[in-house]
């Protein structure tokens, strides 16, 4: 395991860690969720290892031990564009290896947007509960003439997961965010904006995953993101009695090993 701070693309300093292994099949980039961090994908990146797979991670701006403003993005690009800046290093890295995307919620919406403003430079994506059209309604009570730096409680707690114990340690997480500005809402409202737009720009080989329970982000913004991507290699699944978490549900086991299997497809 290597660390180190990272500086993307305006600068700012991006926490990342890699993971490599010997002889590896691929390279997978893992994308964190909202006020979350890279050390919750330990147990998938030690899954990952163990199929044959070299894991980078990073910490999104504001997140983390990454730097930037707690939670805040001030334009809509800046968090696909610190995507598209780590993927270069795992490409520098990694010459000629298949670099592959696993993007969790926020991170799926992450990288969706990074898929569709650079087609053709990732091999694949799985998405996770991935925020692609906000059919749940985040934040959709915010008044949309807020100061960008005003904070909001996180409540995201309760819903991540059905597992008590992973709920627990997400609320008594240190490097969990507590607040969400209204600037982070905003951009995001944005970006959701122009994927909706836009589905014809994805056209990059996809997985998405969705947990049926998803009381966070709705699976019908997978549906919907499957319906419409222009990708010609593209495959739903949508899990039984799950919520949002799925690689950290009681059957993580079988989430993961179907995300390695599709990954082992295109390998």
């Amino acid at each position: 395991m290597k660390e180190r701070i990272f500086n993307s693309f305006d600068g700012t300093g991006l926490f990342v860690r890699k993971d490599e292994v010997m002889h590896k099949k691929a390279v997978v980039l893992i994308v964190h969720g909202l006020c979350e961090h890279l050390g919750r994908y330990d147990y998938l990146t030690e899954k990952l290892n163990s199929s044959g797979y070299s894991v980078y991670r990073f910490d999104h701006r504001g997140h983390g031990r990454s730097e930037g403003k707690r939670v805040f993005y001030g334009t809509y690009n800046e968090i696909f564009e610190d995507v598209n800046a780590v993927f270069e290093l795992v490409k520098s890295e990694n010459q000629g290896a298949r670099v592959f995307v696993i993007g969790h919620s926020m991170g799926g919406y992450a990288s969706a947007l990074f898929g569709s403003h650079y087609p053709g430079k990732a091999d694949g994506y799985v998405l996770s509960g991935a925020l692609t059209r906000n059919n749940a309604g985040a934040g959709s009570l915010l008044p949309p003439d807020l100061p960008a730096d005003t904070y909001f409680p996180n409540e995201l707690g309760a819903g991540v997961c059905s597992d008590p114990e992973v709920v627990a340690a997400y609320q008594e997480d240190p490097l969990v965010e507590k607040q969400i500005s209204a600037g982070m809402f905003y951009t995001i409202f944005k970006g959701i904006e122009y994927l909706k737009g836009n589905p014809g720009n994805f056209t990059d080989p996809v997985f998405l995953m969705h947990g049926c329970d998803d009381g966070l982000v709705s699976n019908s913004d997978s549906r919907e993101f499957f319906g419409e991507a222009a990708s010609n290699d593209k495959s739903l699944k949508i899990f039984s009695k799950l919520y949002h978490e799925i690689f950290n549900e009681v059957e993580k086991d079988e989430v993961i090993g179907e995300a390695i299997a599709w990954l082992d497809k295109r390998s």
